[in-house]
């Protein structure tokens, strides 16, 4: 039973490499016509894509989405608005300041920015410059859980707020150093990656399972958008104090 159960979660990740395997095997064929260099550590690295996949899949079915479905239908039950919204901004802080991602992106960025003169090139302020960033990103997403599971609670509709939030992109991309856009639309995307996302969608489908008169499809989803639109104004936002 539980080898097929192992192998049935390796067959389902290797379904899900498989069509990058067929990109880059179509190409190094049939375009660049050569052989993948170190073919045995090629074989041997995706296979541990393919264990690792697995793995991490399972371990989302099993720890992360219980966890956050379960806290959110604990602290709806507790009737504490206060608890609710404090849990919800530090889920979305913690989550998003542990994002692999957004750790790479901010030291790229203060790389890059250090060797465009923009600041000090010195460690101390490339330090300081990706730490920034990542707080920048780290509050904004916060806030936008909190300002999503509000919505769940209000029963507001979310086009209002979603237009209303790329609205106010497109005008902080008008005002904003040109430096720091390019960033600030990064940023929206690197927030929903591995750790975020599991858990503010649990979070969500959560609270709106435990609510009389919301429905988990409905309202259960849109925490994610909030997410990745928040940390564009931000970004944005701290760049037009960094830079002017």
């Amino acid at each position: 039973m539980i080898i097929a159960l192992i192998l049935k979660k390796l067959k389902n990740a290797l379904t899900d490499l498989l069509p990058i395997i067929l990109v880059i095997a179509f190409f190094q064929i049939v375009v660049l016509r050569q052989p993948l260099p170190q073919m045995g550590e090629v074989i041997f690295g995706a296979l541990l894509i393919v264990i690792g996949l697995s793995l991490f899949v399972q371990g989302l079915e099993m720890g992360l989405f219980p966890i956050g479905e379960a806290m959110a239908q604990a602290l709806a039950r507790k009737g504490s608005l206060f608890w609710l919204l404090c849990f919800s901004f530090a889920l979305g802080f913690s989550t998003t300041v542990a994002e692999p991602a957004l750790i790479a992106v901010a030291a790229e960025a203060a790389e890059i920015a250090g060797q465009g003169g923009l600041i000090d090139p010195s460690p101390d302020s490339l330090n300081r410059y990706a730490f920034g960033l990542r707080m920048a990103v780290a509050f904004s997403v916060g806030l936008a859980i909190l300002i999503g599971v509000m919505r769940i609670l209000r029963g507001w509709p979310i086009h209002y707020l979603i237009i209303g939030g790329y609205a106010a992109v497109m005008l902080m991309t008008i005002i904003a150093p040109e430096e720091i856009i390019g960033i600030a639309y990064d940023a929206g995307g690197v927030t929903t990656s591995t750790i975020t996302v599991p858990l503010v969608a649990a979070l969500g489908v959560g609270l709106a399972s435990s609510i009389r008169g919301r429905s988990p499809l409905i309202d259960g989803f849109g925490l994610i958008a909030f997410a990745s639109l928040l940390p564009m104004i931000f970004v944005m936002g701290y760049g037009l104090i960094l830079f002017r």
